[in-house]
């Protein structure tokens, strides 16, 4: 990996709409890393590249969620073969999960995949997500589970995957595993994560003073907070937190968008 990673700038070999796309994926990584969600070099954001050819950028492989930025972004094609000119690589079998919910979700443009410990923890529970918050209340409609089957290196496991996700929810738990998330927007997909990875770290949490402590809420609560959490969500995102998380990264994390 070249020294001087943080300088190469590729702005103006770029659409508009590819500067774009690289800046707010750039700021996912960066928030990821922000919030402490970061596995080291692993796990991976992917972001739909604007455009007819189907290309998307992921990030390069060996450098830190914190250190990425729009330009060190790497394009690929569904099959995860690079296509345009950069001094980095990527880690091919991190690109299954996404190259998968891409290819047979149009509107998954944003693909967030974490490996948290509170994550991985509600994965592997035989429940799932419990509702005993209102935060996990909020995620579980729209929440998918799909059973573990190894490190992600099969390709006929994308079938399976999509199966279990279907052709609406967002919101995934992958058994044994992990968390994931898709978005038509970059925000979108962070705000969804955000919710379901604080719903896990609750049900820890309130789990830890045993299993027979725990209150849940009954079915018709759990569907009338259900439908209220789904209520403006999306202007709420784009209009208020998007900017504000950009305005946090840029008083604490500044230099993604170079």
């Amino acid at each position: 990996m070249p020294d001087d990673m943080k300088t190469i700038t590729v702005k103006d070999a770029v659409s508009a709409e590819e500067w774009k796309a690289r800046v707010d994926c750039a700021m996912l990584y960066r928030l990821v890393a922000l919030h402490g969600w970061d596995d080291m070099i692993f796990t991976h954001i992917s972001h739909r590249v604007p455009g007819p050819e189907h290309h998307f950028l992921i990030n390069p492989y060996g450098m830190f969620f914190d250190e990425i930025t729009a330009s060190s972004l790497v394009k690929v094609d569904l099959e995860g073969q690079i296509v345009m000119d950069t001094p980095y690589f990527i880690n091919p079998a991190g690109f299954t999960i996404h190259s998968a919910i891409h290819a047979n979700r149009e509107d998954a443009n944003v693909v967030m995949h974490l490996h948290t410990d509170q994550g991985v923890a509600v994965s592997a529970q035989k429940e799932g997500l419990l509702p005993v918050s209102q935060t996990a209340m909020i995620v579980r409609e729209d929440l998918a589970y799909h059973d573990y089957e190894g490190i992600a290196l099969d390709l006929d496991e994308r079938e399976r995957l999509v199966a279990d996700l279907g052709p609406e929810k967002s919101t995934m738990l992958l058994r044994n595993h992990g968390t994931l998330t898709c978005g038509t927007t970059a925000s979108m997909a962070f705000t969804k994560m955000f919710f379901l990875e604080r719903a896990c770290k609750m049900q820890v949490m309130a789990l830890s003073g045993g299993r027979e402590n725990v209150l849940e809420c009954g079915r018709d609560i759990q569907e009338k907070v259900a439908g209220q959490g789904g209520t403006g969500m999306e202007t709420l995102t784009e209009k208020l937190i998007w900017p504000g998380l950009k305005r946090k990264l840029d008083r604490e994390l500044p230099g993604y968008d170079v």
